[in-house]
């Protein structure tokens, strides 16, 4: 893998044929006993948020079957809340009073279930783009 957390664009580098390399390596030391696909290992990345996507691709190529994404779905979930208060905000400033009316009622805008919705709706979009990254849609069917 490569490191847990999100870095400015740069800071970390992925170097996926590291793992093919290993892959061939590990396979001559097994020789016979090597699988036909010459990827003995399976890898796993610990801190794949903030990867780019076509060396997450080429790292599945070379036997990473798992990656872990939880900053990127934090970030999501978080963003999803943010972007509710943003869209609302005129609404969330008190519990009467809006651009709507100054009699008007705000509930069904500082209802939580209304903010943890958008950030879970904005996870969720973000798990299928991870599984649509990752390789792994439609493929157990």
């Amino acid at each position: 893998g490569n490191v847990h957390g999100v870095y400015s664009p740069g800071n970390v580098r992925l170097e996926p044929k590291i793992l093919t390399r290993a892959q061939a390596y590990i396979s001559e030391k097994l020789g016979d006993k090597a699988p036909a696909d010459k990827k003995p290992v399976s890898f796993v990345f610990h801190g794949g948020s903030g990867s780019d996507v076509s060396d997450i691709q080429e790292a599945i190529g070379y036997g990473v079957i798992k990656m872990n994404i939880d900053t990127d779905t934090q970030w999501a979930y978080w963003d999803g809340i943010r972007n509710f208060e943003t869209k609302n905000h005129d609404y969330l400033q008190g519990q009467i009073g809006n651009p709507d009316g100054a009699d008007k009622p705000n509930k069904k805008y500082y209802d939580p279930r209304m903010s943890l919705r958008a950030g879970e709706e904005a996870m969720a979009a973000r798990l299928i783009k991870a599984a649509e990254d990752l390789k792994c849609v439609n493929v157990l069917n």
